[in-house]
């Protein structure tokens, strides 16, 4: 089974450089995105009065910080926006140092997206929810590239179950995790994360401005927004807050989960609406009976993929990044087998990329691909599984 907790246990496991000392650093980037639509992406400070931050014993309200990435104009008029916020790029650093890995000569690569940049058009909305233990900025790539396929995608981070996240002014909020997380409060408190920002994309939507600074948002931003048309997806648990969001909250339509577990009521209660499950190479209903139980009570539109070769972490920026270090020496091969698996780090990124927007294609826009009707000879190593 896929616990939770994979993401960061993973990373802090098999994320070792080994550079010579004279090496000159190797910087990795994201893959480029493939859609025709550039990127503009602006962060929003969200404060929930309705809530106190569950994970301190602080009566301060609940804060939330989200992304928004989207089909943008004007672009190069925008700066590009860091892959991971200048506060949150160190503190994961040393939360991998603490398992005695050093990342520090590593440079982090920026992102495709510009900030601030004008939005253009009106698109489907998608929210991301990254792992536990895991931050936003992870799922990039993937975000990305939707975002240039035509969607407005949000991404989420989980205040105090992230390692770390940075709030307006350089604050920088810490992870506040028990030594033996509690998997049912993480979700509960993900749920009532993600209901809260589709309230503020309302209000967004609507004209106004839910930053908690009241900042300046880009132009155009809030008609980019067509609610009508939500999904959501995510990586790890991240996915299992896809499900169990969509099993209270009607809001949002269909749902993925890139091999993540089902914890939860949904995993008996199912969802009438459609859904889409990603499966690493070792990880199937065979081997997942979370996963057999919310297979068996899935009532409306569902597929089963299996990309051959992937590891749990495949799904997420580290699949690329890797991928690179390892082709520069940098990370050893035997250390990133674990994380990433043995598939080619390209063919990998190429196909969650194509299956992920064939179905929020299908599902969303009404066009169909045929990519999810069966097996692609463009595609070898995704698999489906019956």
């Amino acid at each position: 089974m896929r616990t939770a907790t994979a993401v960061v246990a993973a990373v802090a496991a098999a994320l070792v450089t080994a550079a010579p000392a004279a090496a000159a650093p190797v910087r990795p980037t994201l893959p480029a995105p493939t859609g025709h639509d550039r990127l503009g992406t602006v962060e929003l400070h969200l404060v929930d009065p309705a809530r106190t931050d569950p994970w301190t014993d602080s009566p301060a309200h609940r804060e939330l910080m989200v992304s928004i990435t989207y089909p943008a104009r004007d672009t190069e008029q925008h700066p590009a926006a860091p892959w991971l916020p200048s506060g949150v790029a160190p503190a994961f650093v040393q939360l991998v140092s603490q398992s005695g890995i050093d990342l520090s000569a590593v440079p982090l690569p920026d992102s495709h997206a510009h900030t601030g940049a004008p939005a253009a058009g009106r698109h489907p909305v998608l929210l991301y929810s990254p792992g536990y233990g895991s931050v936003r900025e992870l799922g990039t790539a993937q975000v990305e590239d939707l975002a240039s396929r035509g969607y407005v995608v949000v991404t989420i981070d989980h205040t105090h179950e992230a390692p770390a996240v940075q709030f307006p002014g350089g604050r920088v909020e810490p992870g506040k995790q028990p030594t033996n997380p509690d998997i049912g409060k993480a979700l509960d408190v993900r749920v009532a994360d993600t209901r809260f920002v589709l309230d503020q994309l309302a209000v967004l939507a609507r004209g106004g401005n839910p930053d908690a600074e009241h900042r300046a948002l880009p132009p155009g931003l809030d008609r980019a927004l067509d609610l009508s048309r939500t999904g959501m997806f995510g990586h790890s648990l991240g996915g299992n807050t896809a499900a169990s969001v969509m099993a209270v909250d009607a809001r949002v339509a269909v749902g993925a989960n890139l091999d993540g577990a089902i914890h939860g009521p949904v995993a008996d209660s199912g969802l009438d609406r459609p859904f889409l499950l990603v499966a690493s190479q070792d990880h199937d209903r065979t081997t997942d009976p979370s996963w057999a139980t919310f297979w068996s009570h899935l009532r409306g539109w569902h597929v089963n993929l299996k990309l051959t070769g992937s590891a749990h972490i495949s799904y997420t920026d580290l699949q690329p990044v890797l991928g690179q270090l390892v082709a520069a020496g940098t990370v050893p091969a035997d250390r990133a087998k674990p994380l990433i698996g043995t598939i080619d780090p390209d063919h990998s990124v190429a196909a969650q990329r194509a299956y992920l927007a064939a179905y929020f294609d299908l599902q969303l826009k009404h066009r169909d691909s045929g990519l999810l009707d069966g097996p692609s000879p463009c595609f070898p190593e995704v698999e489906f599984l019956r």
